[in-house]
């Protein structure tokens, strides 16, 4: 890929975006593919992953066994090159301890969290945007479900998305022709979805984004640039260059034959086949530079020299991740906007959220003993889930917490991990030599987790604010962050571990451990599932909300928001399919402000 310096910018851009991963690819290739000239700048490293994706190698080439290292945070072989939960030289702070911390993980490299996502990738339903009308909690979203399914269809196109249409309530339905065919589920998942109906639930296929067949490039780009014969030539040879799955590799490594979705592999090389992006890495902004009430450009310190330097466009769009996106604004201080840029309702910062999760292992018995077989299926990504059953008990009054989750569940016969294998000891007792291989054929493949991914209510307890005395080495101030779940998420997390019970009941098996019947022990603390949002939310009122429903800052026009930072909650959905949807509309947007000569 094609880079520039700081020495080498062009004298001035259309638009300058402010990260490179789901938010800043996306709006990136809107823009590039109709001409506008964008200079996209980002805090990590170059990384490519058709050269660096560690594709077939198994946890015994690795060092510990594949474990995570102080360089890989989360396993040797991760996707991420650079950051994690610490990333050095780059502090935060806690003004909380215990469960009352907030845990930021911060991936300094081209692609950021799309390089190593588990691509679950799912709508928010029309209940999720109304929580406000719904549930009489949070605020309702200045768009209706209606309004953002037709960047949801135009996303699954272009990413490429396997799964299928059940009706479900809360839950919808692709349009005709967009959904690839989803793979046929494992044999401990067949085992979940026929025994998990006595329980008043049932399962599905999961929208994951990852190559179940070769994309009709043809009839996509047509369909995606109707209008655009460059962009239908560009994105037809792109797509015909990504490869369908081939069970190989666990989806978070990332993918050097492109079957699953990176921003490194779906976004940057058509935008950049365009010749209308430049990409600056290593470049730490500082703050959005602001004149006669408008965005002229970014600050940024050059990593490599520690040298500072600007850059100019026509606007400015933030895409750095909802966090850090936030920390710009907040640091983006003047005369005229004392407690940080687009901050005149004071939100800027406020009502920060993340995805409830908590989780219960266990051991079935009718899965032991099993014959070898391959079913690997998808490394890492989930085949089939159960989405949230209970709408009509809600609104009935019947549950004491609003909002739902997914279940989601590792079982098979995949690489042995402490999830497929972490219980033999407990069932064993320990044992040695012929004996353990024995038990080891036996157990293997018998071990299900149970994972519950949920709704979190925004209140005004979880905020993030710059500390007023940390920096990081660049000098740029650090975020603090102030974080409290509530009585609702403590409830749903207790509701969750009863039904996970209940599961391993209906499938003859146990849990490894007691469940946590009052939710507050196995609730994951706030960050763990790194699907953060807010801070910067949307609305109808500059009182109350930092964009509009565009994603555009009431208070700087040509200064937009295209990350989760706009998001007003969060649902019992992972947010990734939403920021690539609202992402394009910030294109659109964008696009539109530049024929009328509004930026």
């Amino acid at each position: 890929m094609p880079f520039v310096t700081p020495t080498t910018l062009s004298d001035s851009y259309d638009a300058i975006i402010v990260g490179s991963g789901a938010a800043g690819g996306q709006t990136a290739y809107v823009l590039t593919m109709e001409g506008a000239k964008v200079l996209m700048v980002e805090a990590g490293r170059q990384y490519d992953p058709l050269t660096e994706t560690p594709m077939l190698q198994t946890n015994d080439q690795a060092p510990l066994r594949g474990a995570h290292t102080p360089d890989k945070q989360l396993f040797f072989y991760d996707a991420t090159v650079a950051g994690g939960w610490t990333v050095p030289g780059e502090p935060y702070t806690n003004a909380g301890r215990g469960a009352d911390r907030f845990m930021w993980w911060r991936p300094r490299m081209l692609g950021g969290r799309t390089n190593h996502w588990g691509r679950q990738t799912q709508r928010q339903g029309p209940y999720d945007f109304k929580p406000r009308s719904r549930d009489d909690v949070s605020v309702d979203w200045p768009i209706s479900y209606e309004e953002i399914a037709p960047y949801y269809d135009k996303v699954e196109m272009l990413i490429g998305v396997w799964g299928a249409n059940e009706g479900w309530e809360n839950v919808p339905d692709s349009s005709p022709g967009v959904l690839l065919p989803p793979p046929k589920p494992r044999i401990g998942e067949l085992l979940i979805a026929q025994r998990v109906p006595r329980l008043g639930m049932r399962s599905c296929p999961i929208h994951n984004a990852i190559l179940s067949q070769r994309l009709d490039a043809e009839s996509v780009s047509r369909r995606l640039h109707p209008n655009n014969p460059k962009a239908q030539r560009i994105l037809r040879q792109h797509m015909e260059s990504r490869a369908a799955c081939f069970w190989a590799t666990a989806c978070p490594r990332g993918c050097s034959i492109k079957a699953n979705y990176q921003s490194t592999t779906v976004h940057l090389p058509p935008a950049l086949a365009t010749g209308n992006l430049d990409i600056l890495s290593d470049a730490m902004v500082r703050e959005v530079e602001v004149r006669d009430g408008k965005a002229r450009g970014v600050v940024f310190i050059d990593k490599r020299t520690g040298t500072e330097h600007r850059a100019r466009a026509r606007a400015v769009v933030l895409g750095a991740g909802s966090m850090e996106s936030v920390r710009l604004l907040l640091n983006s201080k003047s005369a005229q906007a004392p407690d940080g840029l687009a901050n005149s309702s004071g939100l800027v910062g406020r009502f920060i959220v993340d995805s409830t999760s908590t989780s219960l292992p266990g051991q079935i018995p009718l899965l032991e003993s099993l014959p070898a077989y391959n079913e690997d299926g998808a490394g890492g990504a989930h085949h089939i889930h159960i989405p949230w059953w209970g709408y009509r008990e809600q609104k009935a009054g019947k549950l004491d917490f609003p909002g739902g989750y997914e279940i989601l569940f590792t079982t098979g016969r995949q690489m042995p991990t402490l999830g497929t294998m972490g219980g033999l000891d407990q069932l064993t007792g320990g044992s040695f030599g012929l004996q353990l291989k024995a038990d080891a054929r036996r157990y293997y493949g018998s071990f299900v987790t149970f994972k519950g991914e949920g709704r979190m209510i925004p209140n005004d307890r979880s905020y993030c604010e710059i500390d007023p005395q940390v920096k990081d080495k660049w000098g740029i101030p650090a975020l603090r962050f102030h974080w409290k779940h509530s009585e609702h998420e403590f409830r749903q997390a207790a509701h969750m571990q009863r039904t996970f019970a209940d599961m391993f009941e209906v499938l003859g098996g146990k849990p490894l451990h007691a469940p946590d019947l009052s939710g507050r022990h196995s609730l994951l603390p706030g960050g763990h599932l790194k699907h953060e949002a807010g801070g910067a939310r949307m609305g109808t009122d500059p009182r109350n909300s930092v964009t509009n429903s565009w994603g555009q800052t009431w208070d700087v026009k040509n200064l937009l928001i295209a990350d989760g930072a706009v998001f007003c909650g969060n649902s019992d959905k992972g947010p990734t399919e939403t920021i690539l949807a609202l992402a394009w509309r910030v294109g659109d947007r964008l696009l539109e402000m530049f024929r009328k000569q509004e930026a």
